[in-house]
């Protein structure tokens, strides 16, 4: 943490985007102005809230809800090391475990795609219906 950050600001959706949660800036702006961020436990709706150091950030990332504490403001949107350095994971550690749990997608046992007739099948075992 630098201590030229302790008394510095942004925006959210800037620092949102700066730390890499959200691949755009606009994207980032759209979850705060749905409602989906929390700043100390407070829900916004207007991306240029301000934040500063030692606040705290609760937002769904995608399947996960992300509780994260700001260490610092940062100055650019640099490589993902330099972003993690901006903030503190607050999940517990099962949590961030359990992200890497995710279940693959079932895969198809023969080669390459199914053919028609081997798709209809399926699709009739999937609907419940044998043959």
């Amino acid at each position: 943490m630098q201590d030229t950050d302790q008394g510095q600001k942004i925006r959210l959706d800037k620092w949102l985007w700066h730390a890499r949660f959200f691949k755009t800036r606009s994207i980032a702006a759209k979850e705060v102005g749905a409602g989906h961020v929390r700043v100390n436990s407070e829900r916004v709706v207007k991306p240029a809230t301000v934040v500063r150091a030692q606040d705290v950030l609760t937002f769904t990332q995608g399947r996960q809800v992300r509780v994260i504490r700001i260490l610092g403001i940062g100055t650019r949107r640099g490589p993902a090391p330099e972003a993690q350095a901006l903030y503190d994971d607050l999940d517990p550690p099962e949590a961030r475990a359990s992200r890497d749990d995710v279940p693959q997608n079932p895969a198809y046992d023969g080669k390459g795609r199914p053919t028609k007739k081997v798709r209809r099948k399926l699709d009739l075992n999937r609907s419940g219906a044998l043959e």
